[in-house]
């Protein structure tokens, strides 16, 4: 014998939706401060340099501040549809939302997979087409010499390939070539010891002419190896703990992914009890 439901019994749980309205509240304003940090960033270096250069998709690859604008504005439309749907328990939002984390989790196991199976060799070929375009614009937009600056000496590495310093020949600033002072050097962001102890002062000139050099005089006073390696190198070491870190952010989005579809049957079922 079943027992009887009262006139405001709802199948709709509130714990769930609530849930799935605060996470993405939080989230939804998130992004909305990441676009307003990256509109800003972007409006600034417009500002300075006069010049925005999008021609191609590597263009817009290497402009840090339009990806942390159009990253926000993925997070910002995702999380508010997830917001809203919840709320309002609009299912056409929720399955938009559902929808958008599943292709989220499939692009990320994606990306994953290719990263193992992908022979070194096609990878190589990647790394270099990248690494002659982030090399060339290095002067062309500061906030891309900012990050390489400060990658560079945060990972103690130089360049990016396993041609280390060398890489940057590709520059034309740096090119045994160029008119420049700084030909046949490398940025000071390469330099073991760039800034002076007693003064405090970033020496700028420290990596001048060290082009010419040989790896083992190179070593000396710059690092040698490019970023890739050293960050590949890294990872390697770090394995079970990224590895980790990424499974729980795979589980934790197939469980929002769960509440969504979860919600989304509950407000069904309680559809087809008001029509009946």
């Amino acid at each position: 014998m079943h027992r009887r439901r009262g006139p405001n019994f709802t199948y709709v749980s509130g714990f769930v939706k609530y849930m799935i309205f605060v996470l993405n509240f939080v989230f939804w304003l998130l992004g909305g401060l990441t676009i307003a940090v990256g509109m800003y960033a972007f409006i600034e270096k417009w500002q300075a340099t006069g010049l925005i250069k999008l021609d191609t998709i590597y263009d817009l690859m290497l402009n840090i501040s339009l990806l942390i604008a159009m990253l926000g504005g993925v997070v910002f439309i995702v999380s508010f549809a997830g917001c809203v749907g919840a709320l309002r328990e609009n299912t056409c939002l929720l399955k938009f939302y559902s929808l958008c984390l599943l292709i989220l989790f499939l692009v990320e196991m994606g990306g994953a997979v290719c990263g193992f199976v992908f022979p070194r060799s096609l990878h190589g070929i990647v790394e270099l087409s990248f690494t002659e375009r982030v090399v060339h614009a290095y002067r062309d937009d500061p906030d891309l010499q900012n990050f390489i600056d400060f990658a560079q000496s945060d990972f103690h590495c130089c360049g990016l390939t396993s041609d280390g310093y060398m890489d940057w020949s590709k520059n034309e600033y740096f090119n045994c070539t160029s008119p420049s002072v700084e030909r046949c050097g490398v940025p000071f962001s390469c330099c073991i010891n760039a800034t002076d102890i007693s003064s405090g002062l970033v020496n700028i000139m420290c990596g001048y002419g060290v082009q010419s050099y040989p790896v083992a005089e190179a070593s000396k006073r710059v690092w040698t190896s490019g970023c890739i390696e050293i960050v590949r190198s890294w990872a390697e070491c770090n394995l079970y703990t990224i590895a980790s870190v990424a499974l729980a952010v795979a589980l934790s989005q197939l469980f929002v992914i769960y509440l969504a579809k979860t919600l989304e049957g509950q407000i069904e079922l309680q559809k087809a009890r008001w029509q009946t």
